[in-house]
């Protein structure tokens, strides 16, 4: 990877590692609107009146957040009704950043690697599993150096 590429990498790496407990946490089944309110013991009608909405307006919001339909401004603004800050992020199923994109490099330095030694079987010209190996580590530091968009076909 380029110097930029891979400090960018490494600086978003930092950021994320702020939310590698987050996959921890279960969302409770009604939701946190629902789970929030009820546990400060708030009405529908309470938190309404904070939202310039209607008791059925929360439950619709309640609803729509357990089902995953809701939108993110609508959580900001049901977050600071309740006195609370809204936060989401994404985090790497692999642990980081840099993780994903070796993965993602080595798996296609290997797809092209041993498509290339397939067609110089074919012409009896292979090569052996240690030069395979070889090759593919280098292709995918390669890859990842350039940041190549094929990355993520």
């Amino acid at each position: 990877m380029r110097n930029k590429k891979k400090l960018l990498i490494e600086q978003l790496d930092q950021k994320l590692a702020n939310f590698k407990d987050a996959d921890t946490v279960l969302i409770p089944p009604k939701g946190w609107v629902n789970a929030i309110r009820t546990t400060l013991n708030m009405t529908r009608d309470q938190l309404a009146t904070k939202l310039n909405l209607t008791k059925g307006a929360i439950q619709k919001i309640e609803e729509r957040e357990a089902t995953g339909q809701i939108t993110i401004n609508k959580l900001k603004d049901v977050g600071n009704a309740l006195n609370m800050k809204f936060v989401y992020g994404f985090i790497p199923k692999d642990g980081t950043i840099e993780n994903l994109v070796n993965l993602k490099a080595e798996k296609l330095a290997r797809k092209i690697v041993l498509r290339t030694n397939q067609n110089m079987k074919l012409e009896d010209q292979g090569i052996g599993d240690e030069k395979i190996t070889n090759t593919i580590k280098e292709l995918a530091d390669e890859i990842k150096r350039e940041m190549r968009k094929s990355l993520w076909d």
